[in-house]
């Protein structure tokens, strides 16, 4: 994607908007437009990362990245693995809700607190899978979330007397 043209048509509005103001105005337009270069590149980066990252929860647990290259970002789409691939089976997400009126696919952050270890795991893995991070582990939380599995209920509690007894409600 050439971020060229968007730059560009940033400065002709500059420059358009600064014409009505004078030659003054005009003087002081062509200045800011080397400073403003850069800020609006990264702007837009900002902008192109935030949306790969609300399209990556829609697609979970496939993604989109966005790359630089040459100073160009380019999206990296990766679809979800097949069942021949022998990975999670594709399904569609549910979307992420906070609360009653939560928009549908809203996005959170989240701190999370690594071992060294783990983390070098991670960043060892997500870039064997040739994706970020953070995509790597929303592919792991959901495939885990998907897989039904012999959990424990969390709200079962082992008899303290030590007699190996779980007591809890059952669903």
């Amino acid at each position: 994607m050439d971020l060229n043209r968007h730059v560009g048509e940033l400065h002709r509005q500059l420059a358009v908007a600064a014409a009505a103001g004078g030659d003054d105005a005009r003087e002081l337009a062509e200045r800011l437009t080397a400073p403003l270069d850069a800020a609006a590149r990264l702007v837009l980066l900002d902008a192109l990362s935030e949306a790969a990252g609300e399209i990556s929860a829609e697609l979970a647990p496939g993604s989109v990245d966005v790359r630089l290259r040459g100073g160009s970002p380019e999206f990296v789409v990766a679809a979800a693995p097949s069942r021949s691939s022998g990975g999670p089976t594709p399904s569609a997400a549910p979307a992420a809700t906070t609360g009653a009126d939560a928009e549908p696919g809203a996005t959170s952050r989240t701190t999370l607190r690594l071992p060294d270890t783990l983390k070098q795991q991670t960043e060892t893995a997500a870039a064997r899978d040739g994706v970020s991070v953070n995509t790597w582990l929303v592919r792991a939380v959901t495939a885990a979330l998907e897989q039904p599995g012999d959990r424990p209920d969390p709200q079962a509690r082992t008899d303290p007397r030590g007699t190996g007894r779980v007591t809890g409600w059952v669903r």
